[in-house]
């Protein structure tokens, strides 16, 4: 009964979700209020309803209802509770319900906390988001229905993969959806200002704090997957230039430089053009990253034979928002006209650069990930495009981020003096250049990569610290005007610092990551990049759904305990896949 309801509340959500597309458009364009006020009661409905849907269906998973085939395919009885429930996303048809639930849940927020938005403006941003929930909830209901029930239920179901029965990925896609559909919202005010024509400061000012929870949940949903992907799959580092690593990091891309860009459109009023496509574009990678991964697009050119009425009707939504949004911009661009007028060396011309770099890193990325696929399909040519090419391509626009970061933020709006902030910034590249010379000297085999890191994110951390400091003025009491300052420039540091931090990550790992492989015997001792690992015992463990072959390994480091790591070699009972669990201190 619940799951009927869950599916009955999925098919009232859509009707609302045409209700809200069109009611408080056409009330915005004709003026009439009555029509235009539709919008709020119904955003709160489509949410209520979808939730009201997702609920059932966790309710299933949670309960073990095999009579529910989506149950059966995901989940198990012996299954711990968490991955129960992480097995309502943990399939196609559920985590398309998580995105439409997102979607509904960001429009039902932007109802609640709108009331400063111009009436004309907020009916058209709400009729926007509910085209998106309306779209996607048809795409549920007729190609992705979670509530198909099975004739004959089953004692038991098959469980979740073994590779998805993992706290990383168990949080991993609410996070990352939570960042894809936190551009939709970007993307929803783009389009408004644009059948409006108009995009000004306070345009700016409302777009801001989406893009940049989208852009924070994204950062945190692509560290949980590349932190798993570590340990789990035993890819050897953080990052693999996977297509579907990809997919995610590209709306990341453009989502850092819609922040940036919409800065300028606040403070100076200008990149207004810009800025829109920014948004549009941000939005679409957010539909190729969670839809074409999931038809299966980036890793056979003939996903489509398994199911092609969803991939048809992927491809269709794409066409439709992407391409419509893409018109109606080339329409009403040119009525965007900028104010600002800004020098050569200003903090305007180094948010540019700045975007330039980012648009640019994204469509290198985009290009090696769809090159393989594009080429097999129309030229029938099988390619395979690994990190070389994404290591060449991608990394000297990011080391020329890096080196013009720490200026940029400086730099003053409209006109600057260059020398100036050079001058300004001496200590943290002096610095840098200290720390990077040491760690130079302090290697063994002088790979300049590492110390190249270390010095291009020092000089960005230090860069950022240098410029808090001094937003603090002069005189006595900078420590106390420091915890005052505003929010915004201390999320502007911390964003700073993390990227010079990741920086030099990234390089220290490249450069001096070691592999040793070796069958190892109990008792015997052996060297790893100066370190002696002990196999000390080998055991039977059981865990709550698998049995596991543990080993116990002693890390030293002159002759001085460090730590016991405990690798394992799992076998789940009901899918008979084993897995190997890394260990990691």
């Amino acid at each position: 009964m619940i799951t009927e309801l869950g599916h009955f509340a999925l098919i009232l959500a859509f009707m609302v979700a045409l209700v809200q597309t069109f009611v408080p458009m056409i009330g915005a364009h004709r003026r009439w209020q009555g029509w235009m006020a539709m919008a709020e009661p119904a955003a709160t409905a489509q949410f209520l309803l979808i939730a009201m849907a997702f609920g059932a269906l966790t309710w299933a998973f949670v309960t073990s209802d095999f009579s529910l085939r989506l149950v059966v395919l995901n989940s198990h009885s012996a299954k711990p509770m968490l991955y129960k429930i992480t097995g309502v996303w943990g399939n196609h048809e559920g985590s398309v319900l998580l995105w439409v639930l997102i979607v509904a849940l960001f429009g039902a927020m932007a109802a609640w906390f709108g009331a400063g938005l111009p009436p004309t403006l907020k009916a058209r941003v709400l009729a926007v988001q509910g085209s998106i929930g309306a779209a996607f909830l048809g795409f549920v209901l007729f190609t992705s229905n979670p509530f198909v029930r099975l004739e004959v239920a089953p004692f038991d179901g098959q469980g979740l993969n073994p590779l998805l029965q993992d706290p990383g990925l168990a949080f991993h896609p609410p996070f990352l959806y939570l960042g894809y559909v936190g551009l939709s919202m970007a993307f929803s005010f783009a389009v408004a200002a644009l059948i409006e024509g108009r995009v000004d400061a306070a345009w700016a000012r409302w777009v801001r704090p989406w893009t940049l929870a989208a852009w924070i949940f994204l950062t945190v949903g692509i560290a949980l997957g590349s932190w798993w992907a570590y340990y789990e799959l035993g890819w050897g580092g953080f990052w693999f230039w996977d297509p579907v690593e990809n997919a995610s990091f590209m709306p990341w891309l453009l989502a850092a430089a819609l922040l940036h860009s919409a800065i300028v459109v606040e403070k100076r009023e200008s990149l207004k053009s810009w800025t829109i496509l920014l948004a549009i574009l941000a939005f679409g990678f957010s539909l190729i990253g969670t839809f074409i991964v999931r038809s299966g697009l980036l890793t056979s050119v003939h996903a489509f034979a398994s199911d092609p009425r969803r991939g048809v009707f992927i491809l269709l939504l794409l066409v439709l928002f992407t391409g419509g949004a893409l018109t109606l911009f080339a329409a009403r661009a040119r009525a965007m006209e900028a104010r600002g007028v800004f020098g050569l060396v200003s903090r305007e011309s180094a948010l540019v650069v700045n975007n330039i770099l980012l648009a640019v890193s994204c469509f290198v990325v985009f290009f090696g990930t769809m090159w393989p696929i594009a080429a097999e399909m129309f030229f029938d040519r099988k390619l395979s495009v690994g990190a070389p090419y994404f290591n060449a391509a991608f990394t000297p626009f990011m080391v020329a981020l890096g080196l013009v970061l720490p200026i940029g933020a400086m730099l003053p709006w409209k006109r600057g003096r260059l020398g100036r902030v050079l001058w300004s910034l001496r200590y943290a590249g002096m610095l840098a250049v200290a720390l990077a010379a040491l760690v130079w000297a302090m290697q063994a085999d002088k790979t300049a990569l590492g110390p190249v890191g270390l010095l291009i994110g020092s000089w960005v951390v230090f860069g950022a610290l240098v410029d808090l400091w001094s937003r603090t003025g002069r005189g006595s009491g900078r420590a106390l005007r420091l915890l005052r300052l505003p929010r915004a420039d201390l999320g502007k540091a911390v964003a700073h610092c993390g990227m010079g931090v990741a920086i030099f990550a990234i390089a220290g790992l490249t450069a001096w990551e070691v592999e040793d492989i070796r069958v190892a015997r109990i008792g015997q001792p052996f060297e790893v990049g100066g370190f002696t690992l002990t196999l000390d015992r080998v055991e039977q463990v059981r865990g709550p759904n698998y049995t596991s072959i543990m080993g116990s390994v002693e890390l030293d480091r002159n002759g001085r305990r460090l730590a016991v790591l405990h690798p394992e070699k799992r076998d789940y009972i009901v899918s008979r896949m084993p897995t190997t669990e890394a260990a990691i201190d």
